[in-house]
């Protein structure tokens, strides 16, 4: 168990999955204090870093592209303090950060975990039901059906309409922008077949966002939808799917093939381990492992 206990929170790794905790500091976002505890396989890794300064560190997880909804849903716009992937180290805890580091980096070696992109979600995304209140109104969802109520700070055309409930099927994405500058930012439905540009001030599917401190745990429901639509790998893929003629399939690979394969994973192994990235331990699990399966 690798494991490092910090006020902004606590990593600790077992040797299949990283459990991320956030702390109780006064500093730690509302974000992650409500989206709580994250247990992340070690499949949905691409990689893991510590920065270091004088003042502090932080350790930075990398996912693969696809594995998280709230990653998807937020398309890399959550800010440092709001991003569940970092943890601030204070530099006396530096050594510690390495070694989390390093047993993070062996096992993504020793399986052999691929950095690229996946074609469905490792993580589950926030729990429901759930309902956040910002900028001009309320949303709400219960796994099946999102529910958006203005207030009264919502522009007269939008709230004129009313409260309003979209069934999970007829939706087709989720955006969620944070207030950036002058501009603001947004929480946003596409329905099907009423596509939109509206401004989100005057769109009756879009919660408008100004800014303020509750404004990051939209995110949180726009993660919970994104879980529960289809992965957006697998929707470009039967899209490509349709507009291409059919082709014949590919062969299946052979028993040779797959030895041949493996031998050559042998050999990666070994000039790992004769270039020092491995130690004599890691070289001898990793080269039983492959012969087990050969």
């Amino acid at each position: 168990m690798a494991e490092i206990i910090q006020k902004d929170g606590t990593w600790a790794f077992d040797g299949d999955a990283l459990r991320l905790t956030p702390g109780r500091d006064k500093n730690v976002s509302l974000l992650r204090k409500e989206l709580g505890e994250l247990v992340v396989p070690l499949g949905a890794l691409a990689g893991v870093s510590l920065e270091q300064g004088k003042k502090s560190g932080r350790l930075r997880l990398r996912l693969r592209d696809g594995a998280d909804p709230l990653l998807q849903a937020t398309g890399g716009r959550l800010t440092e303090p709001h991003d569940p992937y970092q943890l601030i180290v204070e530099p006396d805890r530096f050594g510690v950060a390495e070694y989390v580091v390093d047993e993070v980096r062996s096992a993504l070696l020793l399986d052999q975990v691929p950095a690229g992109p996946v074609d469905a979600y490792l993580l589950p995304g926030p729990s429901v039901p759930l309902s956040v209140s910002a900028g001009d109104g309320t949303a709400g969802f219960d796994g099946e059906r999102i529910r958006l109520e203005w207030n009264w700070k919502t522009e007269d055309a939008k709230a004129a309409a009313g409260a309003r409930t979209l069934a999970l099927a007829d939706i087709t994405g989720v955006e969620w922008h944070p207030a950036a500058g002058l501009e603001n930012g947004h929480l946003r439905f596409t329905v099907r077949h009423a596509p939109t540009k509206t401004p989100p001030k005057y769109d009756p599917n879009a919660v408008e966002l100004w800014g303020f401190k509750k404004d990051p745990l939209m995110a949180l429901v726009a993660a919970a939808v994104q879980a529960r639509l289809p992965h957006p790998a697998r929707a470009t893929a039967a899209d490509m799917a349709d507009a291409r003629p059919e082709l014949p399939s590919a062969p299946v690979a052979s028993a040779e093939d797959d030895h041949d394969a493996l031998l050559r994973r042998l050999r990666e192994l070994g000039e790992l381990h004769r270039a020092g990235v491995l130690t004599d331990d890691e070289f001898a699990l990793a080269k039983q492992a492959i012969l087990k399966r050969m």
